[in-house]
């Protein structure tokens, strides 16, 4: 596979926005290994090796064990992961897989105990960044280095 074209180069300004919402989802309410799972599972499910690759490098750096990392695709059956993780897990599918789930209610009503109504805002923000970056580098066949 070849990378198609530097996305960076070709439209800067793009970048220079998609950067902004990065600095801002950087500095959110998440606490930040829970932002890299969230980041890595939503990279999983659009097929990102890019930023799978990263998400998961950037998360044992910051302390993330292998074990979970290697059982984030399969957190359900996995007992590794706090209610809190679930539930942002959870969501991050379903607004990453949205034309198939229209974020239902029942997932609406499990989010709501673990986090506030900022922090919702917040992890919603945080899977539309990690989506769109998902879907430059997909598209762009951008590749692991």
């Amino acid at each position: 596979m070849e990378t198609r074209l530097d996305f960076y180069k070709a439209c800067p300004e793009g970048t220079k926005a998609m950067i902004a919402l990065e600095e801002h989802v950087s500095k959110n309410s998440i606490e930040k290994p829970l932002a890299e799972l969230v980041r890595l599972r939503a990279s999983q499910l659009n097929g990102c090796a890019f930023c799978v690759d990263m998400h998961a490098t950037d998360a044992r750096k910051g302390g993330e064990t292998d074990r979970r990392l290697a059982t984030v695709s399969v957190w359900r059956e996995a007992p590794f992961f706090t209610e809190r993780e679930r539930a942002a897990l959870e969501w991050t599918e379903s607004v990453t897989l949205l034309a198939q789930t229209h974020v239902p209610d029942d997932v609406w009503e499990r989010v709501k105990p673990h986090f506030t109504e900022r922090e919702i805002a917040d992890l919603t923000m945080l899977i539309v960044a990690i989506n769109g970056w998902n879907r430059i580098a997909v598209t762009f066949r951008k590749i692991p280095a």
